[in-house]
């Protein structure tokens, strides 16, 4: 979800002042870059980066049953399939009021 939405979601009745990006601040976060590609592998639910030393991200037996991704392969917030929409926030912090907070 955007920060916008969260916020908006949470606190509707509250003003918003829109400041802009702060310094330092990034609006994306990249979890695996391209430059990881060549060594990445996809399985269901997760990605493998395995280490370029050795061969081992060329290992059989490292790789197992994952699938090599696309050479031009990145994972990034700005590149990401999934949000979660206001109603499933609204709906998931119901169902987990209780929890929400604790160690």
């Amino acid at each position: 979800m955007k920060v916008i939405d969260i916020a908006n979601s949470l606190a509707p009745d509250v003003k918003q002042k829109i400041i802009g990006i702060r310094p330092g601040e990034k609006l994306h976060e990249q979890m695996i870059g391209i430059e990881d590609a060549p060594h990445t592998y996809e399985y269901n639910g997760f990605y493998k980066i395995l280490p370029a030393i050795h061969n081992w991200s060329s290992d059989p037996e490292r790789i197992g049953n994952g699938q090599k991704v696309r050479e031009d392969f990145s994972y990034t917030s700005d590149n990401n399939p999934e949000w979660m929409t206001s109603s499933e926030l609204t709906s998931w912090v119901k169902s987990n009021n209780d929890t929400i907070g604790r160690i």
